[in-house]
């Protein structure tokens, strides 16, 4: 794309470096604090959610950032024409260039029915029509209307699907589950692998499960193959291939393979060409998340996700909350060489929020050529990971503490937990440990500290704590469907400043492509007799041991 320079070409990033040199290592945390009362006030901000009238508290200001950073930091969003970009992807422009196509899942959450088109043409009418028949179906299975071929409701969901048709609506509904239907049991089916198929079903009552099968094409090759399992796992015990239709639902687009399978098209769920499949899960693909909340809690889901992009929208960089995360990403990537980016959040049920976020952030950032089709001159895509606290303490938290590698780190707590177990004397405990966490990463330890505990000489330099690791605290409320709405918009959201800054498209994915079409060729080889010599000495010497060892040369 035409008039996007390389970042580091742009005069804000060479202000930014001579910034960072002025500020070097010199800048302490701690002392900042001490110089500054008002630096938490100065760098916190406070996130309005009208879907339910709750707040969400961003704390930015354990970050190293000083009044003269954040400006040189927005002036870099401007000279990357980033509310360009993102007024363009508001407005359904195909700004996914390389795939030619809108980038739009702003309008599956579009609750408000404001205005939005993609070619002129009006998208509202068909997600509402979508909407209304997942809410349809969803009241029909959930009152126990729908009923299987014996005439029994429906207790079990077995969604199958992969990447963004999976890790969305498992992480979803596992963050959700307080809202999820008593009785009903849900499973997840992403991986080939026979043993995740196998425990699906094993549980499985064939007379009472529904079956998702959650692929656009209807031909992704993993999708299809669990999915073809699945029927015959079922017809063995219906033996009626009529039945399918009262046990299967297709979330695709492809009616001619969806009918073939056997699938009625009346159970059959589109989405749109611009819903990328890491934001899939607003979409139809949320079907199983829909089923298990609810359509009313579903649609809180949605409001939440619109009422963050309504903030990205309109707020002023300096105070807009996903800009400022992205650009501390940035940030601390390009010029203190962080290469890694932690999120932990202190609440159980977003056990699967890190897995999600990490197809959101590394597949849409792990790219190395410009919009000009340049190769870039930086760094771009961190590394992300995450484990909830306070488990993750107690395993890689000490690398973040006294390891050599800068680790930026968010940390979410939700405020009220929904299981307030001992009059919340535990959440208490947990909440203790999400202050500590980000002080201790911020003050560390001192030798004259360890040495007043009383700490042997020889021990003091084991028990230091350099600190001065930048973290951001995010506490919400209480995790509400609205809440999580607003919290997937904010990462989303993040993550395209972060591509608009490093000037590459983050709606493509090119780089998953090509391990899948050698793994047909080799597939292909796998079910033929004898040794292949058709690959690099290692991949021959791999393949032909396999064979052998599984009785297939």
């Amino acid at each position: 794309m035409p008039g996007f320079a390389q970042a580091n070409e742009l005069p804000a990033w060479k202000s930014l470096m001579e910034h960072h040199d002025k500020l070097g290592r010199g800048m302490v945390l701690k002392t900042e604090f001490e110089k500054d009362p008002q630096r938490f006030e100065k760098f916190s901000h406070t996130f309005a959610n009208e879907a339910d009238g709750s707040e969400i508290l961003f704390d930015f200001s354990k970050n190293f950032l000083t009044d003269e950073t954040l400006p040189l930091l927005v002036k870099l969003a401007q000279d990357a024409k980033l509310e360009e970009l993102r007024d363009d992807m508001f407005k359904g422009e195909k700004i996914n260039f390389t795939e030619k196509r809108a980038v739009y899942h702003m309008a599956l959450r579009n609750t408000k029915n404001e205005k939005m088109e993609v070619d002129g043409k009006s998208v509202v009418e068909e997600v509402n029509a979508v909407l209304e028949h997942m809410k349809e179906f969803s009241e029909q299975v959930r009152s126990g209307e729908w009923k299987g071929y014996s005439g029994k409701p429906i207790d079990t969901i077995v969604n199958i699907g992969i990447g963004g048709s999976d890790l969305g609506p498992v992480m979803v509904s596992e963050a959700l589950k307080p809202y999820g239907k008593k009785g009903m049991k849900l499973h997840f089916v992403s991986n080939i692998d026979g043993t995740h198929i196998a425990e699906a079903t094993k549980n499985s009552d064939p007379e009472t499960t529904l079956f998702l099968i959650a692929s656009k094409t209807f031909t992704t090759a993993e999708t299809v193959t669990n999915a073809t399992y699945a029927k015959k796992w079922f017809l063995e015990t219906a033996k009626d291939e009529s039945a399918v239709a009262k046990h299967f639902a297709a979330l695709s687009t492809n009616t001619k393979e969806v009918e073939k399978f056997g699938i009625d098209s009346k159970n059959m769920f589109g989405f749109q060409d611009w819903v990328g499949g890491r934001y899939s899960v607003w979409s139809s693909i949320g079907l199983s998340v829909c089923l298990y909340i609810g359509y009313e809690n579903f649609h809180s889901f949605l409001a939440g996700g619109n009422a963050m992009d309504h903030h990205f929208r309109t707020a002023p960089l300096e105070k807009n909350i996903p800009v400022i995360g992205g650009l501390l990403s940035v940030w601390y990537s390009d010029f203190f060489g962080a290469q890694t980016h932690l999120v932990a959040p202190y609440d159980q049920y977003m056990s699967r929020f890190p897995a999600y976020l990490q197809q959101l952030s590394m597949e849409s950032n792990g790219k190395a050529i410009t919009r000009s089709g340049d190769y870039v001159k930086y760094t771009t895509g961190s590394i992300l990971f995450g484990e909830p606290g306070t488990n993750a303490q107690h395993s890689f938290f000490q690398l973040l503490h006294q390891g050599t590698k800068l680790i930026p780190t968010d940390f979410i707590l939700p405020a009220e937990t929904h299981n307030p177990v001992e009059n919340g004397k535990l959440h208490k405990m947990l909440a203790s440990n999400f202050f500590a966490q980000s002080e201790a990463l911020m003050i560390g330890k001192t030798p004259d500290t360890v040495k007043a505990e009383g700490a042997a000489d020889d021990l003091v330099p084991h028990k230091v704590f350099l600190g001065n690791r930048p973290t951001t605290s995010i506490l919400p409320q209480k995790i509400t469907p609205a809440t999580l709405g607003a919290l997937i918009a904010y990462y989303e959201h993040l993550t395209f400043t972060e591509g608009a800054i490093w000037n590459i498209n983050s709606f493509d994915q090119w780089g998953v492509e090509l391990g899948k079409a050698l793994a047909k060729g080799i597939e292909k080889e796998l079910n033929e007799g004898g040794e292949t010599d058709k690959h690099d000495s290692s991949t021959n010497g791999l393949i032909n041991a396999f064979k052998k060892k599984g009785g297939l040369a």
